[in-house]
């Protein structure tokens, strides 16, 4: 069972991540490296054409110093490109929140500051309503799947199976579930600890890292049961086009909007 405002949207979505630094797309490694690829409302426009979704920005410096910057670059992508949008990184008060959604987001995305403090999920449900919220959890396998905040360089001492439900208790309508050991290996989705939320969640579950091929996306959404699969860089390097995906997820009997 799903919650009222998710009943519409049946299909399996395919959502593209931007990072953004200084208002432009960069792509790198552990924000490493960062190599200039693009801007980005040229880039949105195009995945907009290629039928994505949503899409994802997310903040990678998130200073004060650039994020005038930033709140500019959402407004002028919201004139111009018209699927929903989520904005995460460096999201921590109300008034950034206010902000985002003033200059056009459709979402935000937290994660740290949610860790930090979780009342703060109660209080942006309640002002800001329940499908605007999504929490973001970056997620390592030890002895069990762990909590990491801080752009995956901390560990907390949250599990994710019980954090999880704690952020649906809370008002949560999404939760963005990032495998730290999948991520970047283009090796497949997070299968067990995905399917765990989808089985035991009833908000929507966005899969996040691993993605290297077609097979990974049928993979996540029909073994899984992921409400969306997130991606960055097969999407970004063209080794995956979103028409040719929606394709073969048709063809493998998934529901997609085409």
């Amino acid at each position: 069972m799903r919650w009222k405002w998710w009943q519409k949207m049946l299909t399996k979505r395919i959502i593209p991540c931007l990072d953004i630094n200084n208002a432009r797309v960069v792509k790198g490694i552990n924000f490493v490296n960062l190599i200039d690829a693009g801007d980005p409302i040229e880039v949105a426009k195009r995945y907009e054409e290629e039928g994505a979704d949503e899409l994802v920005y997310l903040d990678i410096t998130a200073s004060s110093d650039n994020r005038s910057l930033f709140l500019d670059l959402i407004q002028k992508t919201a004139e111009q490109v018209f699927m929903p949008l989520t904005v995460g990184g460096g999201i921590r008060t109300k008034e950034d929140i206010k902000n985002v959604l003033r200059a056009g987001a459709d979402k935000v995305s937290i994660n740290s500051s949610a860790v930090k403090n979780p009342d703060l999920i109660d209080e942006l449900a309640k002002q800001f309503g329940v499908q605007c919220i999504v929490v973001a959890i970056d997620t390592k396998l030890e002895d069990d799947w762990k909590v990491y905040v801080k752009g995956g360089r901390e560990a907390t001492t949250l599990y994710t199976k019980n954090w999880s439900k704690e952020i649906q208790e809370r008002g949560a309508g999404e939760i963005l579930l990032t495998s730290m050991n999948h991520d970047g290996t283009k090796n497949g989705f997070a299968i067990d600890i995905t399917s765990w939320c989808t089985a035991n969640l009833s908000i929507p579950i966005i899969a996040s890292g691993g993605a290297g091929n077609q097979q990974h996306f049928v993979d996540v959404f029909k073994i899984a049961n992921a409400d969306a699969a997130l991606a960055a860089s097969v999407f970004h390097f063209g080794e995956i086009k979103i028409p040719d995906l929606k394709n073969y997820l048709k063809e493998n009997r998934i529901d997609v909007r085409i």
